[in-house]
């Protein structure tokens, strides 16, 4: 297993005083995706559950669309060249293509900074409706989400420098957690193992995130059918703009008992009441 973390000498200062420490940081290294053949993107990530984010990077980006048209996923692996480890190879079933003639063209421009505001919020609701979930969640399930997803940052703890998604049921079981330093690649982690285990579409589930709510966060829960996204911090305006557009919940500044709600807020009940 590749690290995840590593040990640097470092000098820590505290007031006048400088002196000679260890310290430890995240990993961040590409991770090229190949599908059946053709190299398609270059993601800088932190090592660890990286068939869970090429398949989730896949799917949220709407190049597959099913977990049947994932065959097997590899590493290229040479002794001789260890930066293969760094190469995931993805195969579609015998016979089956899933690269449309002309991806290369429709990929890039989508996941450019070409398309935005009201172009971006309708290019993703033709991808994914509108949610229909009438899931209702009591309001003390989600003041309990932040907890649950710290005490699942291992590698926060040594290195302070990782987003981390966590899934959630109705209930507010944890379900799933994944971390890295880049935090659409900890939510395409989440969303590809449910992928690969068969769990999709994530309705009646909340998904929980380290730091703030983009855009591109908004849109991955969407394509995964998640109805309710909570953030540690605060939104952008494009992301509450395409969530109030979808019908997702979307709840930003969760901490302690204390949180904004900013979208389809009825979908959020409490015991009290």
């Amino acid at each position: 297993m590749q690290d995840r973390s590593v040990q640097v000498d470092i000098a820590r200062w505290e007031g006048g005083t400088g002196s000679a420490k260890r310290d430890h940081l995240a990993v961040e290294e590409p991770l090229e995706i190949r599908l059946a053949g053709e190299g398609l993107v270059v993601i800088m990530r932190t090592p660890g559950s990286d068939f869970e984010l090429a398949a989730g990077f896949l799917f949220t980006e709407g190049i597959v669309t099913d977990r049947s048209q994932v065959a097997a996923m590899a590493y290229c692996e040479d002794e001789s060249d260890p930066e293969l480890k760094n190469i995931v190879e993805v195969y579609p079933p015998e016979g089956k293509k899933i690269l449309p003639e002309g991806w290369q063209r429709q990929f890039f421009a989508s996941s450019s900074c070409g398309l935005c505001g009201k172009t971006s919020i309708d290019a993703v609701k033709i991808a994914a409706p509108p949610i229909e979930d009438s899931t209702r969640t009591p309001v003390e399930t989600l003041y309990r989400l932040p907890d649950r997803l710290r005490e699942a940052q291992a590698i926060f703890e040594e290195t302070g420098g990782l987003h981390a998604a966590a899934l959630f049921d109705e209930k507010g079981g944890l379900v799933v957690s994944r971390e890295d330093i880049g935090r659409h690649n900890a939510v395409d982690k989440v969303i590809g193992w449910s992928l690969l285990e068969g769990r999709l579409p994530l309705t009646s589930h909340m998904l929980m995130v380290s730091g703030r709510a983009s855009f591109e966060i908004v849109q991955k829960a969407l394509i995964a059918r998640i109805p309710t996204l909570a953030a540690v911090s605060a939104p952008s305006s494009l992301a509450v703009d395409l969530a109030r557009e979808c019908n997702m919940t979307l709840v930003g500044f969760l901490r302690g008992n204390t949180l904004n709600v900013y979208s389809a807020e009825d979908r959020l009940v409490s015991k009290n009441n």
